[in-house]
């Protein structure tokens, strides 16, 4: 097998891996920058929380609609705002952590969104939910995950400066004046946008995986911001790219291939990254050693 076979010919001829792909690499687009500031803020079980927090209102929209990803966005949206906002809420009226409080809420969230949709549906049904078919993606959810993406890039560019003092010292954009509430909030809710795009594709479950795993890579390759986001989204880019042709080679869930994929570019940071992996700390001890 040829290297056409192997990595163009999918692509050029299914139509459903192309629009499968174009979804992939708007999700990376989209996620990453917002999986590298949930890492800076050490947020990252956050992001997992929230990505469950969207689960009881799609649940919601595929009772009311059957499998519409406008009603299930939508009510996924709705849901994962709703917790959000509620968990800022208990942070700022008790003196429970945000992060105890998004942990409370997620397991509520996904406990009745689980219960919704097996009352409502199949065993077949629920799997879909969680875990999503990218391969499925319709023209609807293509263009609702280019939005989101095309706002998340417009947004952070407009106020990049403050969201990112706002990631590093919250105190310091709070003694000078910046209105750090209100752009947590903002950023909470582009994290929700991009949750909510990556459901339509990859599930509830699955979606916080091409967000957060990237983030978390990038951190043994780059050490400035913009850096760390270019890095995640190359990450993200090829992980959902090697995923799609895992998937139709090897017959296997696209959702899944993508995010192991991803877990293993993780691992090979981990082990061979540029900056603190485990490779760097044995050069640098070995180095110290000689010196």
């Amino acid at each position: 097998m040829g290297l056409y076979e192997l990595f163009i010919q999918p692509f050029a001829e299914f139509g459903f891996m192309r629009r499968a792909l174009v979804a992939c690499l708007a999700l990376a687009l989209g996620s990453a920058p917002m999986g590298t500031l949930l890492v800076l803020r050490r947020m990252s079980l956050m992001g997992d929380a929230m990505a469950h927090a969207v689960l009881p209102g799609a649940a919601i929209g595929f009772a009311i609609a059957g499998f519409s990803l406008p009603a299930m966005g939508a009510g996924g949206l709705a849901a994962a705002l709703l917790v959000a906002v509620l968990a800022g809420w208990v942070a700022q009226v008790t003196t429970q952590r945000e992060d105890a409080s998004f942990a409370a809420f997620y397991l509520i969230a996904l406990a009745a969104g689980v219960l919704i949709v097996s009352t409502h549906g199949s065993p077949v049904d629920l799997m879909h939910v969680l875990f999503g078919s990218i391969l499925a993606v319709d023209d609807t959810a293509l263009i609702s995950v280019a939005g989101v993406a095309s706002v998340t890039l417009l947004v952070v560019a407009a106020a990049y400066r403050p969201l990112l003092v706002a990631s590093v010292d919250p105190g310091f954009l709070r003694s000078v004046g910046g209105a750090e509430r209100t752009l947590h909030f903002v950023f909470l809710g582009l994290v929700v946008l991009n949750l909510v795009a990556g459901f339509q594709a990859l599930g509830t479950l699955m979606a916080v995986g091409l967000m957060m795993l990237p983030a978390t890579a990038a951190r043994f390759w780059a050490r400035e911001v913009w850096s760390l986001a270019a890095v995640a989204t190359l990450i993200a880019l090829a992980s959902a790219a090697g995923g799609l042709l895992l998937s139709y080679h090897l017959q296997l869930p696209s959702g899944p291939a993508i995010v192991l994929l991803a877990g293993a570019g993780y691992v090979v940071s981990l082990l061979a990254g540029r900056h603190d992996s485990l490779l760097a700390r044995r050069i640098a001890l070995r180095a110290h050693r000689v010196a």
